[in-house]
């Protein structure tokens, strides 16, 4: 005896949805792990990935009054599969793209903290050739600039910079602070900047391109 999951043409649409959203959701999760385990290459999954979405999009703005929640319709249908609810549902992009936006900010952050390194450079040698030499206008000058290259994980613990502004953030820091830096430490200190400033300009990514 046959047995008649619809009744009509319009429950039978639903019901043909329902399997193809049930496929799209399969196939995400097998090429998930696909990608995860290098069987695929990165363009292909990239591909492929992104005709799903675009499908799966499609498909759940149909069903959006008949399945409300795509998390409802895994359940319903014993559906594990949490790497595809994840790029489904959740990222909405491949992985691939995420990684290059990942690595886009990334490289946008950096770029920041190097703009701001070389900023704090040019203001501590230029502070200097204006003749402030007042503990308490160098101290905050130099503070800044140890705390920008700080921030910049490139850079080696040892570095010159920061080993150089720690040195001298030590001295100004048991000077009181209407002291003076003598005309012999302020020749000195902005030798160290400038040789600090070189070597943190020839340590960037393609500083000699």
């Amino acid at each position: 005896m046959e047995v008649k999951l619809w009744n009509d043409k319009r429950e039978r649409e639903m019901y043909e949805n329902f399997a193809e959203l049930y496929a799209i959701i399969k196939a995400t999760e097998k090429l998930e792990k696909a990608y995860i385990r290098d069987i695929i290459s990165s363009s292909e999954y990239e591909a492929e990935c992104t005709k799903l979405i675009a499908h799966f999009k499609t498909l759940s703005s149909t069903l959006k009054d008949t399945i409300p929640s795509i998390e409802r319709f895994m359940d319903t249908y014993k559906m594990d599969c949490p790497a595809a609810l994840n790029r489904l549902v959740i990222s909405g992009v491949p992985a691939t793209v995420e990684h290059r936006a990942a690595a886009s900010a990334s490289a946008t952050a950096s770029a920041a903290i190097v703009a701001e390194c070389v900023q704090n450079f040019i203001t501590a040698m230029d502070a200097l050739k204006l003749e402030m030499k007042a503990v308490d206008q160098i101290y905050p000058i130099l503070s800044d600039l140890l705390t920008s290259l700080n921030k910049l994980s490139m850079l080696p613990p040892d570095f010159e910079g920061k080993t150089k502004m720690k040195e001298w953030i030590g001295r100004l820091s048991k000077m009181g602070a209407s002291d003076e830096l003598t005309v012999q430490q302020v020749r000195q200190l902005l030798f160290d900047l400038d040789s600090s400033y070189n070597t943190f300009m020839a340590a960037l990514p393609n500083a000699g391109a």
